[in-house]
């Protein structure tokens, strides 16, 4: 374990490598001192998974990859607060102090490695009444008390989990949500808002506290975003933006995949304008209906998600941006995350489901400890259960294997977190039995073509 003094000089000495690397501008010298840096971080990491991330990362940068521009614009365009307490909270925290601590818990607790992160939504207060929201249906009054969140976040501290994502409702509406980014400045969080309570009072709390990197939702441009979010809202998520770059806060967008947009979201124009914008990140979402009012037909076809992996894929190639796509990087996490694998999610009423889009759940913060909810059968049956086909394109056990996830909410006496929850479960089950099935063999195809040839 890294004791202070020497997380201190870590701190220090990665700040200023970082810093100088800011300061170059000729791509050979900058691959060769990150190289330097990679030496060091594979020395400071003991988990062989993030050794792994760190050398391909490096093979990328090798290579000339896109990402090479997109850490370029990070390291020179960021606050320096804001860099250096990244530099703390993420590479020092997170993927060393944290990892070293997952796996002393890990020693200690039968085998259980605790998941590199979770999802907490402190409120579930919105001022949109967007169509399909997965979160369309728990109560709009349901808020946690800081006091909550601090033991919650302070428990996956002692776990080694140094990276919380922010959800919601509308994260911004809680009315402490920065004294827990101040209080926690020794945590990474990445927070999902619809971008319209940003204004430059809050970019210059974000600047202080340092610690967060927001990610505005969008539905393309001003005609898909203001059909789904309302007049007007376009206009106010540039506005964010604007600032947030102005500001040099890391910022990216969010966006949801429907069977209208799909096609849209992922075309050069969109991607482009993201980019120009000043974004770095991007997550894609596909619509599943679980939220208000559930409609298949929003839902992308099996075809347009077989189609999003491909087109992801040369995005990826040739935009300086890093992408993540929810339900189809399941080759890159090695399957479905769920279930306290790789995250969970804690939501406004305290309930600790399996997933932000699994909304039922046995234990709740209010009367158990993350432990015991990560611990509990529920969750262990799903671990046990998570989609063993090779086929990594197929990892979710909603859509892909729902019947994984109907066995644990039925063996395990789990409950529903709001009305309207079971729909997917029982009401739709037949749908979504045919949708996984349609999808299985498009996502077959595409498995023995990319995958199954590289050595996976």
């Amino acid at each position: 374990m890294l004791s202070r003094f020497k997380q201190f000089l870590l701190v220090g000495l990665l700040s200023g490598l970082f810093g100088i690397l800011s300061l170059i501008r000729n791509d050979s010298l900058f691959r060769r001192a990150y190289s330097a840096i990679a030496w060091l971080a594979e020395r400071l990491v003991r988990k062989d998974y993030y050794i792994e991330k760190i050398r391909w990362i490096k093979g990328l940068f090798d290579e000339g990859h896109p990402s090479l521009q997109v850490t370029k614009k990070i390291l020179r365009g960021t606050n320096p607060h804001h860099r250096r307490t990244i530099i703390r909270a993420f590479i020092i925290n997170q993927l060393l102090v944290g990892t070293n601590k997952r796996k002393a818990f890990s020693e200690q607790n039968d085998g259980f490695y605790p998941p590199g992160f979770f999802v907490i939504s402190p409120s579930m207060k919105c001022n949109l009444n967007c169509y399909g929201c997965y979160a369309g249906y728990y109560r709009k009054n349901a808020e946690l008390r800081f006091e909550e969140i601090d033991r919650t976040l302070s428990e996956a501290k002692e776990m080694g989990i140094y990276f919380c994502v922010v959800s919601g409702g509308e994260p911004l509406f809680h009315p402490r949500i920065f004294d827990i980014f101040e209080r926690h400045n020794d945590v990474i969080f990445h927070m999902y808002t619809n971008g319209s309570l940003i204004d430059e009072e809050t970019c210059r709390r974000m600047a202080r506290v340092g610690n967060v990197i927001p990610a505005i939702s969008v539905e393309g441009f001003e005609k898909e975003t203001d059909e789904r979010r309302g007049k007007g809202h376009f206009a106010r998520v540039m506005k964010a933006m604007d600032l947030l770059r102005e500001a040099r806060i890391l910022f990216g967008f969010s966006a949801t995949l429907t069977r209208q947009n799909t096609e849209l979201l992922n075309s050069d124009r969109f991607v482009d304008f993201m980019i120009e914008k000043g974004c770095v990140l991007g997550w894609y979402f596909m619509y599943v209906p679980i939220g208000r009012e559930p409609n298949l037909d929003i839902m992308p076809t099996p075809e347009q998600r077989g189609a999003q992996v491909e087109r992801l894929a040369r995005l990826r190639a040739t935009k300086p941006i890093f992408l993540a796509d929810f339900w189809n990087d399941g080759p890159v996490v090695g399957g479905c995350i769920s279930g306290g694998r790789k995250y969970f999610h804690v939501n406004a009423m305290g309930d600790v489901e399996p997933c932000v889009f699994c909304h039922f759940a046995t234990h709740n913060i209010r009367t158990s400890s993350l432990k015991e909810a990560l611990r509990a059968p529920l969750f262990e049956s799903i671990r046990c259960n998570l989609p063993v086909y090779e086929n990594l394109l197929r990892p979710c056990v909603i859509i892909d294997r729902p019947e994984v996830g109907r066995n644990a909410i039925f063996e395990h006496g789990a409950y529903f977190t709001h009305d309207g929850a079971e729909i997917i479960y029982e009401g739709l089950a037949h749908e979504i039995d045919g949708y996984a099935k349609a999808y299985g063999k498009i996502a077959d195809g595409l498995w023995e073509k990319y995958f199954r040839g590289n050595g996976r």
